[in-house]
């Protein structure tokens, strides 16, 4: 059992070690450091005794003092404590099969909502929740991801976040919504910096594994697309990009804080400071990675099928500039500027495969190369 800890914060000036450290420490679960994690289905939780369920927090380098993501499981048959946040968070289901049920302070209303493995799912801030395992043979495990770390750096008070005795109103008719199926929305305009024509708004998406409305995101490369989410009533969103097998996508930087987990697929990221060593991390089904503050990274799929990865954005005074069009060409880099470690890696990653990459050679001397009309070929 994890021993809990005095929550006593140290201040500093110009500390980069903020309230939300000191709160997850006192709490004796454990933490995850480090660049990835190979698979979230594996890593290793300790017992929460407040919540009466096995956790650990994950402290990837990038996202310090911006975002949280935490494990948590739900032992066969059971039902977690009733918890009130007072942020909105986003679920995302690793692994099993089950039932979150939501309601608001005062509310005779419940609405209860079933998952499974790769639903991805949000509970609005200051509503009530429970997580519910539906099968009778084998834990569930969830992944949340909110911003709390920014929480708890303007009120450094985790009582004010969880279970707080104040009241807060809302519409239950209104999530009853929210929690169908995602609704695509059409932009007024195109996106200029993406080329996005419309986004998907809902608080529920059943399977980001074969979640297949998708919208064409050519300019990363590699014949990508995208799918782009806004929830409801929150500044929180996401997307998700899905790319060619045999084939990877262009080095690109922005902020802190986005936390990319594999759906499917097979394959690496290389992340690096410019200028500095490049760190290679090996991915697939439930891997994550967080690219860290201003790094370059890069996305390669080295497995026989189409690749997924799902990044769940920090707040938007985080996103940095990589999406605008007069930044891309400082966080942005083409495949004829390109390292040339890079595409050397990539060909030897692939010959252990026993297969060669379909990335076409225009591609590499045409920073003007239409990706539709190769893919199109393929």
């Amino acid at each position: 059992m994890a021993e809990k800890k005095p929550f006593k914060p140290s201040r500093q000036m110009w500390s980069k070690k903020f309230t939300y450290d000191y709160w997850m420490e006192s709490t004796g679960v454990p933490i995850i450091t480090g660049f990835f994690i190979d698979d979230l289905r594996t890593a290793k939780l300790g017992w929460w005794e407040e919540r009466g369920v096995n956790t650990a927090f994950i402290q990837l380098l990038g996202q310090e003092g911006v975002s949280s993501t935490r494990l948590s499981e739900v032992p066969a048959g059971e039902t977690t404590k009733p918890l009130k946040f007072a942020l909105d968070e986003v679920v995302y289901v690793i692994d099993g099969r089950g039932l979150t049920t939501v309601w608001y302070d005062g509310s005779s209303v419940k609405k209860s909502f079933e998952w499974q493995q790769h639903s991805m799912f949000v509970i609005p801030h200051g509503m009530h929740h429970t997580f519910s395992n539906m099968q009778g043979d084998k834990n569930v495990r969830l992944l949340h991801y909110s911003y709390l770390p920014l929480g708890l750096s303007a009120v450094p008070d985790p009582d004010y976040f969880f279970n707080n005795p104040l009241s807060t109103p809302g519409d239950m008719s209104e999530q009853q919504e929210y929690y169908s199926e995602a609704k695509m929305i059409n932009m007024d305009q195109v996106d200029e910096a993406l080329g996005l024509r419309y986004y998907w708004y809902g608080n529920f998406f059943p399977d980001m594994k074969a979640w297949s409305k998708l919208d064409a995101n050519e300019r990363r490369g590699a014949g990508g697309k995208s799918v782009y989410i806004q929830f409801p009533n929150s500044e929180v969103s996401a997307h998700m990009s899905v790319f060619s097998p045999l084939t990877y996508k262009k080095a690109h930087r922005h902020g802190p804080g986005r936390a990319i987990v594999i759906p499917a697929g097979e394959g690496y990221s290389i992340m690096w400071e410019e200028g500095k060593e490049k760190i290679v991390c090996p991915w697939h089904e439930c891997s994550m990675l967080v690219p860290p503050n201003k790094w370059f990274h890069q996305h390669f799929n080295a497995g026989g099928g189409p690749a997924r990865y799902l990044a769940l954005h920090p707040p938007m005074q985080f996103h940095g500039h990589a999406e605008k069009i007069e930044d891309r060409a400082k966080d942005q880099i083409e495949y004829p500027d390109e390292d040339p470690f890079i595409r050397k890696k990539f060909e030897e990653e692939l010959a252990k495969r026993g297969v060669k990459s379909i990335m076409p050679a225009e591609a590499y001397s045409n920073r003007d190369y239409e990706w539709s009309k190769s893919m199109g070929k393929q």
